[in-house]
């Protein structure tokens, strides 16, 4: 009974992910662009970060971002980030996406915590619970850091500084 129970809790829990990744992806698409222009507290770059390089030099983050999915235009009017076009124009949209994708990542992890809340509710063991929140961390830590990487060189690109056209 027990595995018979631990394997409903396994799909309740791959259906919560699913489900909620899906509300936070369309929600984060339907963010006004004007709500994109910039950072914000939790989407702004810390020094420690060096503007991404840091992900780069500890992470090796060149070598393995582009195996990870793409999802960005995903629904209708959605932007893809695979696109590689070298305009301002274009590298601005690009920010604004890489905003957009961080925000929803974010809020995708933001339900890790609620399968602890499902050991005494419904009886989870810890180790499914401790499964569904290092599922939440590993499908999702990595898109952020892509995010922020990506965003620090596009500061560098877009910086009045640059030469870039």
């Amino acid at each position: 009974m027990a595995s018979t129970s631990n394997l409903v809790l396994a799909l309740a829990g791959a259906a919560s992910w699913a489900v909620w990744s899906s509300v936070c992806g369309y929600a984060a698409h339907r963010i006004p662009r004007d709500h994109l222009e910039h950072d914000g507290r939790l989407l702004r770059l810390r020094g420690w970060e060096r503007g991404g390089r840091t992900y780069d030099r500890v992470l090796r983050i060149k070598a393995w971002k582009d195996r990870l999915p793409e999802a960005g235009a995903l629904f209708r009017g959605g932007f893809s980030k695979r696109r590689a076009r070298h305009d301002r124009a274009y590298l601005r949209e690009l920010q604004i996406a890489t905003r957009r994708a961080e925000r929803a990542h974010w809020a995708i992890l933001a339900l890790s915590p609620t399968f602890l809340l499902w050991i005494p509710e419904f009886g989870m063991p810890w180790w499914l619970a401790a499964v569904m929140v290092g599922y939440g961390v590993v499908a999702n830590v990595p898109c952020i850091l892509v995010q922020r990487y990506n965003r620090g060189r596009l500061a560098r690109i877009l910086s009045p500084r640059s030469r870039t056209p």
